[in-house]
């Protein structure tokens, strides 16, 4: 069984975020990129599924400039077998990653698509389940445990849900978005980074995979949260009574 699971390039989630200064967006130049946090958590359960004999291979797929290969080659360091990268310097959103995906899976024949639940860059939360719309895959949201039954060609998927925990049952092929609380990743051991290099990187482009890069979004403008007042501290429970009833208005 084989395991392809989604990779993605971020600002690094310690790194001060910075607007640009005509607000188009914000700026990643000399700025220190790392794997999306949940991509990890997905990459690290697709491990660990193979390594408990249930699957032969995991795949990391990268979408977006050539600096990708970087991070496919930390997922290939953290043990995915190969990677493919689909090279594009365009805005990718969703919808055109759903559908790279889409063709990538019709080439591989994976029996799971495994992806993290959303990005820390654009917190869309969108592509794991356009995939399972356009592939009419069953799909696990926002799992925080995945169990595989390789004998019924199950998956069962506790999903994190509003009230609690949600468990559902999918049959095989599907898609899985990770929550945070699924795993702890490993980190990458310098032996298996010198082995990463030898590890094979396949190139694709939208044009090989017969997909139109096209934008369904238009940013309007990008602009940094308003900065906090400084705390105030107050004498007596009658003054927060009268600061909350009569200037901020909320009871």
């Amino acid at each position: 069984m084989k395991i392809m699971v989604a990779i993605k390039r971020v600002v690094d989630y310690a790194v001060k975020i910075r607007v640009k200064p005509d607000k188009t967006g914000v700026v990643t130049q000399n700025v220190k990129m790392s794997m999306n946090p949940f991509c990890e958590i997905a990459l690290e359960e697709a491990l660990r599924i193979r390594e408990s004999g249930l699957a032969s291979e995991v795949v990391a797929v990268s979408l977006g400039p050539t600096q990708c290969i970087d991070t496919l080659r930390t997922g290939l360091a953290m043990g995915a077998d190969r990677g493919i990268h689909v090279e594009s310097n365009d805005a990718l959103y969703p919808l055109s990653v759903a559908n790279i995906f889409k063709k990538l899976v019709e080439i591989e024949k994976p029996s799971l698509v495994i992806l993290g639940k959303q990005a820390i860059d654009d917190d869309c939360n969108q592509t794991g389940q356009m995939i399972a719309g356009l592939l009419n895959w069953p799909q696990g949201t926002f799992a925080s445990k995945v169990v595989l039954d390789k004998e019924k060609q199950v998956v069962t998927v506790d999903r994190e849900v509003d009230d609690g925990t949600e468990t559902v049952c999918l049959n095989l092929p599907a898609v899985i978005t990770t929550d945070l609380r699924l795993n702890q990743p490993r980190y990458a051991t310098l032996p298996n980074i010198m082995k990463a290099k030898s590890k094979p990187i396949k190139k694709f482009t939208p044009e090989d995979l017969n997909v139109e890069i096209k934008s369904d979004l238009e940013i309007v403008e990008v602009t940094e949260p308003p900065k906090r007042k400084a705390g105030v501290m107050l004498s007596s429970v009658d003054d927060l009574i009268h600061k909350l009833k009569n200037e901020a208005n909320v009871i």
